[in-house]
């Protein structure tokens, strides 16, 4: 598929006065090459280029300073004898960025990313005119689908005092006394152990200095260990124990993809927390005044949990059905591109809704086992809410952003100028405004839906221990680390 386009009617008058701004007579050849992209060819004509040239050297013929001559008085043939290599960067620069702009306006492109041009190999002709190419990752072209009257489910469940109390000995934990186990290691005890990963018989990595919590599983970056709970289960110092673990299919090592590794765990120290008292020095810390008080905080955060597991699940639903239709291809070089941009995204919206630093990492660990299917899904999810946003006419307005920062500054006990501050250098106010976009979307939505209330699962507590580390590479920071360096 080709279209051959004209930005304007190339019998057009182009002469301009002086007050007008000029406008280009550049042509377009749009061809689609794959999906979400194109292949574009640039023809700009040689009017184009020596009008360029000659606002170009006009310019430079004002400022240029040669001995002899006064600043602005320097024969233009000097000038263009003298700065032959400054003009022709200068009009090579403004032919590519006015024809880019132009293309951009009169074509339906829509662009995910910059367009990959090679401006160094670009050289402007002497005479004629000069031609260029380039590809680009659009957006892909689809039908918005129904999306009013759906039938969802929709879980309900309720705080209890039980829930309250799980949740206030996790919180308190962080605040309690390590000290040794005396015998065999517990349940929720913490392991102080060393990992050796081998294989094919070969050293693969090691971990060392890696305090776990003892839980059913292990999640690491690339890999998981189920049973990782009666593997260590009774574990003493000086113990090691031995299992084997296969590397995530979409793991970053594409070589190690699928494959059996062999895991060596040793024991260096089993400690337990002893919990403090919920006193007046307690209280003070966390900011409460009564225990009452601490609790019915516990609650809200809890409450805060709840609405967010409920969104996610009705969330789902509501993706599942509305991308059906998605069976357009995404370009595997943009699948991966953005797969840290899906992952920072989905963590701040669990730091939206308070979860633990644990938490998130759990769920970061599970995210990056499946890096490319999940980014995949959430990029055409994000194609197609951007779309019913657009023909809804959503907005965010700026009060909104600053009403969400001030929120998660709350949770974080942080102050909001800080926060604002993170999410500018992490380069995530902007998924931040865009996750608000489609939050706004999902919630147009949710409200023209139709619901039948179900009792939500049950959630188990405390089954993962998750570690910042990976199995075939023990160097890299996550997302959920690098988020806690900044705070």
């Amino acid at each position: 598929m080709s279209d051959e386009l004209a930005t304007t009617d190339a019998t057009a008058d182009t002469t301009e006065s002086a007050d007008s701004e000029y406008k280009m007579s550049v042509t377009a050849k749009i061809d689609e090459v794959g999906p979400c992209k194109k292949h574009v060819t640039v023809t700009v004509p040689r009017a184009d280029i020596d009008h360029f040239y000659s606002e170009s050297l006009s310019e430079l013929g004002d400022q240029a300073t040669v001995p002899g001559f006064r600043v602005g008085h320097v024969p233009r043939k000097l000038v263009e004898k003298r700065f032959r290599q400054e003009l022709s960067d200068q009009v090579k620069q403004r032919v590519l960025m006015e024809s880019l702009e132009l293309i951009a306006e009169d074509n339906d492109l829509d662009p995910i990313n910059e367009p990959t041009i090679d401006i160094e190999s670009l050289e402007i002709p002497e005479q004629g005119e000069f031609t260029f190419e380039f590809e680009v990752e659009v957006r892909p072209d689809f039908k918005i689908p129904e999306y009013k009257g759906l039938k969802l489910d929709r879980p309900v469940r309720t705080v209890d005092d039980k829930d309250i109390d799980e949740y206030l000995s996790r919180f308190l934990s962080q605040y309690g006394e390590m000290t040794e186990r005396e015998g065999a290691a517990e349940p929720e005890d913490y392991l102080e152990i060393s990992a050796k990963f081998e294989h094919a018989g070969k050293p693969l990595s090691e971990i060392n200095e890696l305090v776990v919590p003892l839980r059913p599983i292990l999640r690491l970056q690339d890999a998981e260990i189920s049973d990782f709970g009666e593997l260590m289960a009774g574990s003493k110092t000086g113990d090691l124990r031995e299992t084997e673990l296969e590397i995530s299919e979409e793991a970053e090592q594409i070589e190690m993809r699928g494959e059996k590794v062999k895991a060596t765990f040793k024991v260096e120290s089993v400690k337990h927390i002893q919990l403090p008292e919920i006193d007046k020095e307690l209280l003070e810390k966390v900011g409460a005044e009564t225990e009452e008080e601490l609790r019915e905080e516990v609650k809200s955060i809890l409450d805060r949990q709840i609405t967010y597991e409920q969104r996610q699940t009705t969330r789902t639903q509501v993706l599942e059905k509305i991308t059906e239709s998605a069976d357009w291809d995404l370009p595997e070089s943009l699948v991966t591109k953005q797969v840290e941009n899906a992952l920072r995204r989905e963590i701040l919206e669990m730091q939206q809704a308070g979860f633990s630093r644990e938490d998130i990492q759990s769920r970061e660990n599970e995210l990056r086992q499946k890096a490319i299917s999940t980014t995949r899904q959430a990029l055409k999810e994000h194609f197609v809410l951007d779309k019913i946003a657009t023909t809804e006419n959503l907005e965010v307005e700026p009060a909104e952003i600053d009403m969400e920062i001030y929120y998660m500054a709350m949770q974080q006990g942080e102050n909001p100028r800080r926060v604002r501050a993170r999410l500018v250098k992490s380069g995530m106010l902007e998924n931040l405004e865009a996750q608000l976009r489609e939050r706004k979307a999902v919630d147009i939505v949710l409200d023209k839906a139709e619901y039948t209330e179900v009792e939500a699962e049950t959630k188990q507590e405390n089954q993962i221990s998750a570690i910042a580390r990976s199995v075939c590479s023990t160097l890299t920071m996550t997302t959920a680390e690098e988020e806690e360096e900044e705070s």
